[in-house]
Protein backbone atom coordinates (compact mmCIF):
# COMPACT_ATOMS: atom_id res chain seq x y z
CA UNK A 1 0.00 0.00 0.00
CA UNK A 2 1.97 3.70 -1.00
CA UNK A 3 2.17 5.72 1.36
CA UNK A 4 0.12 8.70 -0.12
CA UNK A 5 -3.00 5.64 -0.44
CA UNK A 6 -2.62 5.33 3.78
CA UNK A 7 -3.04 9.18 3.95
CA UNK A 8 -6.07 9.06 2.32
CA UNK A 9 -7.60 6.53 4.06
CA UNK A 10 -6.75 8.08 7.43
CA UNK A 11 -7.13 11.34 6.50
CA UNK A 12 -10.98 10.10 5.43
CA UNK A 13 -11.35 8.19 8.17
CA UNK A 14 -11.21 11.25 10.43
CA UNK A 15 -13.36 13.49 7.96
CA UNK A 16 -16.11 11.04 6.91
CA UNK A 17 -16.45 13.13 3.94
CA UNK A 18 -14.93 12.52 0.41
CA UNK A 19 -14.83 16.60 -0.75
CA UNK A 20 -13.06 17.48 2.56
CA UNK A 21 -11.04 14.58 2.42
CA UNK A 22 -10.01 16.18 -0.95
CA UNK A 23 -9.81 19.14 0.36
CA UNK A 24 -7.48 19.08 3.03
CA UNK A 25 -5.36 16.37 1.18
CA UNK A 26 -5.15 19.10 -2.73
CA UNK A 27 -6.34 16.10 -4.54
CA UNK A 28 -9.12 15.75 -6.64
CA UNK A 29 -12.72 13.75 -5.10
CA UNK A 30 -11.97 11.05 -7.78
CA UNK A 31 -8.15 10.44 -6.32
CA UNK A 32 -9.31 9.30 -3.09
CA UNK A 33 -12.73 7.26 -4.38
CA UNK A 34 -9.92 5.75 -6.20
CA UNK A 35 -7.31 4.94 -3.74
CA UNK A 36 -10.16 3.75 -1.31
CA UNK A 37 -11.29 1.51 -3.82
CA UNK A 38 -8.10 -0.05 -4.25
CA UNK A 39 -7.32 -0.77 -0.82
CA UNK A 40 -11.07 -2.45 -0.84
CA UNK A 41 -10.10 -4.51 -3.25
CA UNK A 42 -6.44 -5.44 -1.64
CA UNK A 43 -8.12 -6.27 1.78
CA UNK A 44 -11.12 -8.14 0.32
CA UNK A 45 -13.76 -5.84 2.54
CA UNK A 46 -15.19 -2.79 2.68
CA UNK A 47 -13.96 -0.07 4.69
CA UNK A 48 -16.42 2.50 4.51
CA UNK A 49 -20.02 2.74 4.25
CA UNK A 50 -21.77 5.42 2.14
CA UNK A 51 -24.99 6.58 0.62
CA UNK A 52 -25.91 9.81 -0.12
CA UNK A 53 -26.44 11.20 3.36
CA UNK A 54 -23.03 9.64 5.17
CA UNK A 55 -20.07 8.18 5.26
CA UNK A 56 -19.06 5.63 7.88
CA UNK A 57 -16.58 3.46 8.93
CA UNK A 58 -17.10 -0.35 8.52
CA UNK A 59 -16.05 -2.41 11.34
CA UNK A 60 -12.51 -3.76 9.56
CA UNK A 61 -12.13 0.06 8.57
CA UNK A 62 -12.28 0.43 12.03
CA UNK A 63 -9.85 -1.75 12.87
CA UNK A 64 -7.44 -1.26 10.07
CA UNK A 65 -7.47 2.31 11.33
CA UNK A 66 -6.62 1.55 14.88
CA UNK A 67 -3.83 -0.76 13.55
CA UNK A 68 -2.17 1.52 11.35
CA UNK A 69 -2.58 4.92 12.80
CA UNK A 70 -0.21 4.77 15.21
CA UNK A 71 2.47 3.46 13.12
CA UNK A 72 1.42 6.54 10.41
CA UNK A 73 1.91 9.46 13.00
CA UNK A 74 4.93 8.01 14.48
CA UNK A 75 6.83 7.48 10.96
CA UNK A 76 5.48 11.10 10.40
CA UNK A 77 7.45 12.17 13.97
CA UNK A 78 10.47 10.12 13.05
CA UNK A 79 10.51 12.17 9.54
CA UNK A 80 10.38 15.78 11.43
CA UNK A 81 13.05 14.67 14.40
CA UNK A 82 14.93 13.95 11.05
CA UNK A 83 14.14 17.25 9.53
CA UNK A 84 14.74 19.41 12.30
CA UNK A 85 18.05 17.36 13.01
CA UNK A 86 19.33 18.16 9.63
CA UNK A 87 19.02 22.18 10.80
CA UNK A 88 20.81 21.91 13.72
CA UNK A 89 17.05 21.58 15.73
CA UNK A 90 16.16 18.92 18.35
CA UNK A 91 13.09 20.13 19.91
CA UNK A 92 9.52 21.49 18.54
CA UNK A 93 7.03 23.55 20.06
CA UNK A 94 3.98 23.78 18.14
CA UNK A 95 2.05 26.70 19.38
CA UNK A 96 -1.77 27.45 18.34
CA UNK A 97 -3.85 30.59 18.13
CA UNK A 98 -7.30 31.67 17.61
CA UNK A 99 -5.81 35.63 17.76
CA UNK A 100 -4.59 36.56 14.40
CA UNK A 101 -2.32 39.33 15.82
CA UNK A 102 0.60 37.43 16.23
CA UNK A 103 2.84 40.50 15.24
CA UNK A 104 1.99 41.31 18.16
CA UNK A 105 3.25 38.44 20.14
CA UNK A 106 6.63 38.41 18.34
CA UNK A 107 8.77 39.76 21.97
CA UNK A 108 7.36 36.71 23.39
CA UNK A 109 8.38 33.98 20.54
CA UNK A 110 11.84 35.83 20.13
CA UNK A 111 12.62 35.59 23.74
CA UNK A 112 11.72 31.95 23.59
CA UNK A 113 14.18 31.37 20.78
CA UNK A 114 16.75 33.07 22.39
CA UNK A 115 16.20 30.62 25.54
CA UNK A 116 16.12 28.04 23.27
CA UNK A 117 17.64 28.12 20.31
CA UNK A 118 17.49 24.53 19.44
CA UNK A 119 14.09 24.26 19.77
CA UNK A 120 11.74 24.88 16.49
CA UNK A 121 8.84 27.07 17.02
CA UNK A 122 5.76 25.82 14.87
CA UNK A 123 2.32 28.39 14.61
CA UNK A 124 -0.93 27.08 13.87
CA UNK A 125 -4.56 28.49 13.21
CA UNK A 126 -7.30 27.19 15.65
CA UNK A 127 -10.93 27.82 15.12
CA UNK A 128 -13.02 29.01 17.47
CA UNK A 129 -15.68 26.72 16.46
CA UNK A 130 -13.71 23.93 18.50
CA UNK A 131 -11.08 25.91 20.52
CA UNK A 132 -9.66 22.83 22.27
CA UNK A 133 -10.06 20.48 20.17
CA UNK A 134 -6.85 20.68 18.41
CA UNK A 135 -4.95 20.82 21.87
CA UNK A 136 -6.96 18.04 23.62
CA UNK A 137 -5.92 15.65 20.29
CA UNK A 138 -2.10 16.28 20.80
CA UNK A 139 -1.95 18.58 17.53
CA UNK A 140 -0.50 21.30 19.67
CA UNK A 141 1.17 21.90 22.40
CA UNK A 142 0.09 25.82 23.92
CA UNK A 143 -2.36 27.79 23.14
CA UNK A 144 -3.21 31.69 23.51
CA UNK A 145 -6.88 31.95 23.53
CA UNK A 146 -9.12 34.52 25.25
CA UNK A 147 -9.96 33.54 28.77
CA UNK A 148 -11.99 32.67 30.95
CA UNK A 149 -11.44 29.11 30.14
CA UNK A 150 -12.86 26.59 32.78
CA UNK A 151 -12.19 23.08 31.55
CA UNK A 152 -10.91 20.52 34.12
CA UNK A 153 -8.38 18.98 32.05
CA UNK A 154 -6.64 21.95 30.78
CA UNK A 155 -4.32 24.46 33.04
CA UNK A 156 -4.58 28.17 32.13
CA UNK A 157 -1.37 29.95 32.34
CA UNK A 158 -0.25 33.68 32.43
CA UNK A 159 -2.29 36.32 30.58
CA UNK A 160 -0.56 37.87 27.76
CA UNK A 161 -2.38 40.70 25.87
CA UNK A 162 -5.66 42.37 26.77
CA UNK A 163 -7.89 44.57 24.18
CA UNK A 164 -11.27 46.03 24.00
CA UNK A 165 -14.11 44.33 22.13
CA UNK A 166 -15.79 45.86 18.52
CA UNK A 167 -18.81 45.35 16.79
CA UNK A 168 -18.52 43.94 13.53
CA UNK A 169 -21.45 45.10 11.15
CA UNK A 170 -21.40 45.74 7.44
CA UNK A 171 -20.90 49.54 6.29
CA UNK A 172 -24.31 49.24 4.96
CA UNK A 173 -25.93 48.39 8.40
CA UNK A 174 -27.94 51.00 10.58
CA UNK A 175 -24.94 51.05 13.54
CA UNK A 176 -22.36 51.07 10.87
CA UNK A 177 -21.89 55.07 11.11
CA UNK A 178 -22.31 54.97 15.28
CA UNK A 179 -19.43 56.57 17.40
CA UNK A 180 -19.70 53.72 19.25
CA UNK A 181 -23.13 51.05 20.05
CA UNK A 182 -23.87 49.63 23.66
CA UNK A 183 -24.87 45.89 24.40
CA UNK A 184 -28.39 47.09 24.73
CA UNK A 185 -28.46 47.62 21.54
CA UNK A 186 -27.84 44.02 20.40
CA UNK A 187 -31.62 42.81 21.42
CA UNK A 188 -32.52 44.42 18.95
CA UNK A 189 -29.77 42.90 16.20
CA UNK A 190 -29.36 39.18 15.01
CA UNK A 191 -25.53 38.26 16.17
CA UNK A 192 -23.92 35.49 15.24
CA UNK A 193 -23.05 32.38 17.04
CA UNK A 194 -20.72 29.14 16.38
CA UNK A 195 -17.98 29.45 19.08
CA UNK A 196 -18.27 26.72 22.43
CA UNK A 197 -18.45 26.15 25.32
CA UNK A 198 -21.11 29.14 26.00
CA UNK A 199 -19.40 30.32 28.98
CA UNK A 200 -16.65 31.16 26.74
CA UNK A 201 -18.71 32.44 23.98
CA UNK A 202 -20.26 34.45 26.27
CA UNK A 203 -17.68 36.72 26.98
CA UNK A 204 -18.19 37.59 23.86
CA UNK A 205 -22.01 37.10 22.47
CA UNK A 206 -23.77 37.42 26.20
CA UNK A 207 -26.96 35.80 26.01
CA UNK A 208 -28.87 38.76 27.30
CA UNK A 209 -28.02 42.55 27.37
CA UNK A 210 -27.00 44.13 30.79
CA UNK A 211 -30.51 45.38 31.19
CA UNK A 212 -32.28 41.09 30.42
CA UNK A 213 -33.49 42.10 27.01
CA UNK A 214 -32.79 38.51 24.90
CA UNK A 215 -30.10 39.09 22.32
CA UNK A 216 -31.11 36.93 19.21
CA UNK A 217 -28.51 34.48 18.10
CA UNK A 218 -28.63 33.72 14.42
CA UNK A 219 -26.05 31.88 12.01
CA UNK A 220 -23.10 29.76 14.00
CA UNK A 221 -19.86 30.18 12.40
CA UNK A 222 -16.37 28.51 12.97
CA UNK A 223 -14.03 31.39 12.21
CA UNK A 224 -13.73 34.45 11.25
CA UNK A 225 -13.84 33.30 7.08
CA UNK A 226 -17.04 32.21 7.80
CA UNK A 227 -18.33 35.77 9.24
CA UNK A 228 -17.81 37.91 6.12
CA UNK A 229 -20.21 36.80 3.72
CA UNK A 230 -23.05 37.24 6.77
CA UNK A 231 -21.60 40.79 8.05
CA UNK A 232 -21.40 42.24 4.56
CA UNK A 233 -25.18 40.84 3.80
CA UNK A 234 -26.29 42.40 6.70
CA UNK A 235 -28.12 39.22 7.79
CA UNK A 236 -26.03 39.13 11.34
CA UNK A 237 -23.61 41.30 13.32
CA UNK A 238 -20.82 40.50 15.78
CA UNK A 239 -18.82 41.23 18.70
CA UNK A 240 -15.37 40.73 17.54
CA UNK A 241 -11.69 41.58 19.22
CA UNK A 242 -10.56 44.83 18.13
CA UNK A 243 -7.37 42.92 16.38
CA UNK A 244 -10.14 42.22 13.62
CA UNK A 245 -10.26 45.92 12.06
CA UNK A 246 -6.30 45.64 11.85
CA UNK A 247 -5.92 42.14 10.29
CA UNK A 248 -9.75 42.03 8.39
CA UNK A 249 -10.10 45.47 7.51
CA UNK A 250 -12.31 45.67 4.43
CA UNK A 251 -14.17 48.09 2.01
CA UNK A 252 -17.36 46.77 3.37
CA UNK A 253 -16.76 45.98 6.75
CA UNK A 254 -17.26 48.50 9.55
CA UNK A 255 -15.90 48.15 13.36
CA UNK A 256 -17.84 50.29 15.69
CA UNK A 257 -17.02 50.35 19.76
CA UNK A 258 -19.10 48.47 22.60
CA UNK A 259 -19.05 51.10 25.10
CA UNK A 260 -20.06 48.93 28.13
CA UNK A 261 -17.90 45.60 26.71
CA UNK A 262 -14.85 45.15 29.26
CA UNK A 263 -11.51 44.96 27.86
CA UNK A 264 -10.91 41.12 26.45
CA UNK A 265 -8.00 39.04 27.75
CA UNK A 266 -5.68 36.59 26.25
CA UNK A 267 -3.77 34.37 27.89
CA UNK A 268 -2.10 30.57 27.25
CA UNK A 269 -3.41 27.34 28.03
CA UNK A 270 -2.09 23.52 27.63
CA UNK A 271 -3.15 20.04 28.68
CA UNK A 272 -2.75 20.02 32.17
CA UNK A 273 -1.42 16.08 31.68
CA UNK A 274 1.09 16.93 29.06
CA UNK A 275 2.84 19.39 30.19
CA UNK A 276 6.57 19.79 29.20
CA UNK A 277 9.59 22.00 30.21
CA UNK A 278 9.13 23.55 26.99
CA UNK A 279 5.76 24.28 27.51
CA UNK A 280 6.84 26.03 31.26
CA UNK A 281 9.50 27.55 29.37
CA UNK A 282 7.42 29.11 27.32
CA UNK A 283 4.69 30.21 30.03
CA UNK A 284 7.79 31.42 32.09
CA UNK A 285 8.76 34.15 29.39
CA UNK A 286 5.38 34.96 29.08
CA UNK A 287 5.02 35.80 32.66
CA UNK A 288 8.00 37.95 32.63
CA UNK A 289 7.09 39.72 29.80
CA UNK A 290 3.94 40.19 31.60
CA UNK A 291 5.32 41.25 34.87
CA UNK A 292 7.46 44.70 33.21
CA UNK A 293 4.94 45.91 31.20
Amino acid sequence: MELRDIEIFLTLAEELHFTRTAERLHVTQARVSQAIKKQERRIGAALFERNNRQVALTPIGQRLFDDIQPMYQGLCDGMDRARLAARGKTGVLRIGSIAVNLHDFRELFDGFAKDHPECEVQLRHVDFGDPFGRLRAGDIDVQIVWLPVKEPDLTVGPVIYTEPIVLAVGVTHRLAGRDSVSYEDLADETVMGGARPDYWREILVPLRTPSGRLIPIGPSVANFQEMIPILVTGEAVSPVHAQAARYYARPDIAYVPIRDAPLATWGLIWRTGSETELVRSFASVAHHLNSIE
